[in-house]
């Protein structure tokens, strides 16, 4: 299946690569039809591009690689539709976002993919969790010991 986008030109993608979310996504309820493409210059970013719609690619990244203690706890009832019957069964991702010059992490609502059944949904994890988590940039600095 060949889609075509505003970021990435036109692709070619197999249909048994697409992941159905039934409801859509928050805010983009008509997008259902969606591809997880890597990033070629980044290996830790990834893109939930929409079949359907040119112009909506998400920026997404696995949370642990950047928050190692993240731990998503999800009410069964949200993972029923997507006939997970445990976490590990599943990919999850968050949404990067910008606030300012600060890239974000939505680790409220992450979405949650059977990459088995090609389905996904983005969910709200229970517990204290942010919706912009700022990536900072700081490295800590180097002690000279001799």
């Amino acid at each position: 299946m060949r889609i075509n986008t505003n970021r990435f030109g036109r692709i070619d993608v197999s249909a048994d690569d697409v992941l159905n979310f039934p409801s859509g996504l928050p805010g983009l309820e008509d997008c259902r039809e969606w591809a997880l493409l890597a990033d070629s210059s980044n290996d830790a970013l990834g893109w939930l591009q929409s079949t359907t719609r040119p112009d909506i690619a998400l920026a997404v990244v696995s949370p642990r690689r950047f928050v190692p203690s993240y731990q998503v706890r999800i009410p069964r009832s949200e993972l029923t539709p997507l006939a997970i019957d445990d976490i590990r069964q599943a990919q999850v991702v968050v949404v990067v976002g910008q606030n300012g010059k600060a890239l974000t992490l939505n680790l409220k609502a992450p979405i949650v993919i059977n990459l088995e059944a090609r389905t996904g949904r983005q969910v709200v994890a229970s517990g204290e969790h942010s919706m912009q988590y700022e990536l900072t940039t700081d490295r800590h600095a180097l002690k000279k010991s001799a």
